[in-house]
């Protein structure tokens, strides 16, 4: 298991970084990425934290560990920015909060996210067929999410993506330990999107890649 969208209690998470990798391994995962909620209020705080973490403990625990961030409910007009500024503090990878059903995410949110060059646009709701066609363009990940109320809209979002060709990753959003899954569980997630044997492989596969590149190796 990888995930790439997770929270410690450096925003609205229960655990520290090091129980939330700890508990991760002994849920399967080959790799996690910290990526705690930003604005322009915080992420000068939190994102080098997260960073000098991951540097200490590298090596420390069985499972890699990736420091980064995700920009949530910032206003459209300042995603860029605030993408940009997550990557000059470290940040590996970088998730935009998307326009998830269960939360008042401001219109343009997606859009603003995918043009931003983020890695992932997380939880992206009722996305439209334009804005995957160019989250397709850009090489910007969309999330099959396996968290409560996010994961009302997987399948809208895995269907448009397997037909224009956009790359789609499978994350957790963890926030306390109950949300972490182990692979057996990310399939049946994913499954349940309407995705096949063959389409749950290339998630699989792209979210490495994401991390090989990620990770120099």
């Amino acid at each position: 298991m990888i995930d790439l969208h997770t929270h410690s209690l450096f925003s609205d998470g229960e655990l520290v970084p090091s129980e939330l990798v700890r508990r991760a391994y002994i849920k399967g995962y080959k790799a996690i990425a910290i990526t705690d909620h930003v604005d322009c209020s915080n992420l000068d705080f939190v994102v080098p934290r997260i960073c000098d973490f991951a540097l200490k403990s590298q090596g420390e625990f069985p499972t890699d560990i990736i420091p980064g961030a995700e920009i949530t409910h910032v206003p459209p007009a300042m995603i860029g920015g605030a993408v940009q500024r997550a990557r000059e503090l470290g940040a590996k990878i970088v998730v935009v909060h998307g326009q998830t059903p269960v939360e008042p995410v401001i219109e343009g949110t997606n859009r603003a996210g995918i043009e931003s060059g983020a890695d992932i646009l997380a939880h992206p709701g009722l996305i439209s067929k334009e804005e995957v066609i160019l989250a397709a363009q850009k090489g910007v990940a969309l999330e099959i999410t396996a968290r409560k109320g996010h994961c009302l809209t997987n399948g809208h979002v895995a269907r448009l993506a397997k037909d224009i060709g956009a790359m789609l990753v499978i994350n957790t959003d963890a926030h306390s330990p109950s949300d972490l899954i182990d692979i057996d569980f990310a399939r049946v997630v994913l499954l349940g999107a309407g995705l096949n044997s063959k389409d749950i492989d290339t998630i699989m596969l792209n979210t490495e890649a994401i991390v090989k590149k990620t990770l120099g190796g």
